[in-house]
């Protein structure tokens, strides 16, 4: 077999092969993993460090103060909930191309443990409903609790982050039974714990399918449902005016694209400093590029849906709406973030040479995940610096741009740089290939000769 062919996944055609050597290339020790790991733990420290000198020096009852720490959580919600998202909708559409990247991304679902661990001090942030602030809800009418913002926000947060495990431990439930055979002590005694008696029979590879299928569903609607309540309770109903029935299904899709963007960075980091280059090729780049191509499109039509009906209904309140968060202090975030997250991939997506590159699409996902979060800091800053204003129909008038202080800074380097960190530490003890979908490729694989060259044939399971 040519080395080319080597590296676009052809290298060996044999499960079991393809097993062993999975199994291999995540047990090798790597020092330079380790000192990455003990430097994010320290900006995981810096930013408990920040947290601790925002609370101790504004407590939680200060709302415009936080808006850097809402910003950061609802970056975190967007960009790593949204992930598991491209190992979900693939799977259901049987195709091929993602067996070698849906792990990476269902790894996410085990960060939104740090998302919830950001959110918790939230839940006192936010305004209560006794205030007479807007709100969605029929507070005094129907007795509601003052509160019923934040407990809904929490219960489905936390229905979210459980589905998110329980899909990457339904998915990894056959690699954690490969690692149980395959080690020894205390490795062997807690992969067991995971594999849960998982021998391989039909009646538990019918359990898993549907399983993953039920999971996919819900953790979508649950999505969907988180979005809606963040984005309504800590952003819309905080800001006077701001009626926008179809901003919550934007913050939606922003998910959709931010998730598409970060699971591209982490494959390839997995591609260039990770020993997987058989595994992982140009047709994983090419389909996410696309994806994320088509969902950058998107971001557009939601953008002019809304924007059109504040400019074009021209009302007090709404050209409020729109001198707060797009054309007054945080316009310059807003043309940056137009440039990011529409121009740069409509422009560099038509260009064959980028397109057609494993590289292009890392490029362009970084760019989204940059815009991304400069959209939540102009929308979750702006929101939470009028949260105390006192008229609730209308902004009378504007402030000035909050700029972050060092609590802030801290904040957000920590909480990325934990985000990091558990997701390395995840995919050092969780195969971050998915060893049993490349067990189960081979059986539908098979390549043939085609005239002068060798062509790969596909069968699909069902």
């Amino acid at each position: 077999m040519s080395e080319e062919a080597v590296h676009n996944g052809h290298g060996s055609t044999n499960p079991v092969e393809v097993m062993n050597d999975l199994l291999e290339k995540g047990s090798g020790q790597k020092p330079l993993f380790w000192r990455i790991t003990a430097l994010l733990g320290l900006l995981t420290v810096a930013g408990i460090v920040g947290f601790a000198i925002r609370l101790t020096s504004d407590g939680l009852g200060d709302t415009p103060k936080w808006g850097y720490h809402m910003a950061l959580f609802a970056l975190i919600l967007t960009a790593v909930q949204g992930a598991p998202m491209v190992a979900i909708a693939p799977r259901i559409a049987k195709a091929h191309w993602r067996r070698s990247i849906s792990r990476a991304a269902e790894l996410f679902g085990l960060v939104g443990v740090v998302s919830f661990l950001i959110y918790i001090p939230l839940i006192w942030v936010l305004p209560s409903m006794t205030d007479g602030r807007r709100t969605l809800w029929f507070y005094g009418e129907l007795n509601v609790p003052a509160y019923m913002p934040q407990i809904m926000a929490t219960l489905v947060l936390v229905s979210l982050v459980v589905t998110g495990l329980s899909l990457l431990w339904v998915s990894a439930r056959p690699d954690f039974a490969f690692l149980r055979d395959r080690s020894q002590g205390r490795r062997r005694k807690w992969y067991g714990r995971l594999a849960h008696g998982w021998i391989g029979s039909s009646q538990q590879w019918y359990w898993q399918k549907h399983r993953l299928g039920i999971l996919g569903a819900f953790y979508f609607m649950m999505l969907v449902t988180v979005h809606f309540n963040v984005s309504v309770d800590f952003g819309m109903a905080l800001v006077p005016g701001w009626i926008d029935a179809l901003y919550p299904v934007t913050h939606a899709h922003s998910s959709l694209q931010a998730g598409v963007a970060i699971t591209l960075v982490a494959m390839y980091v997995f591609y260039k400093w990770g020993p997987y280059k058989e595994y992982i090729n140009f047709d994983q780049f090419w389909g996410l590029g696309k994806l994320l191509f088509a969902l950058s499109l998107l971001w557009f039509w939601f953008w002019f849906s809304s924007f059109i009906i504040f400019w074009y209904g021209a009302k007090p309140s709404e050209e409020a709406i729109l001198d707060l968060l797009m054309v007054g202090p945080y316009l310059p975030i807003f043309f940056v973030v137009f440039f990011l997250v529409f121009f740069i991939p409509l422009w560099a997506m038509i260009w064959n040479p980028l397109r057609r590159s494993v590289w292009g699409p890392v490029t362009i996902a970084i760019s989204v995940l940059i815009a991304t979060a400069l959209d939540r800091i102009r929308v979750y800053v702006g929101a939470f610096s009028v949260s105390q204003h006192e008229n609730k129909h209308q902004l009378d008038s504007i402030p000035d741009a909050v700029l972050p202080g060092l609590p802030d800074v801290l904040i957000w380097i920590g909480g990325i740089a934990a985000c990091v960190l558990v997701y390395m530490l995840a995919a050092r003890f969780i195969p971050p290939i998915n060893i049993w979908e490349q067990k189960e490729l081979k059986l539908y694989q098979v390549h043939k000769k085609f005239h002068r060259t060798e062509v790969q044939i596909l069968g699909k399971p069902d």
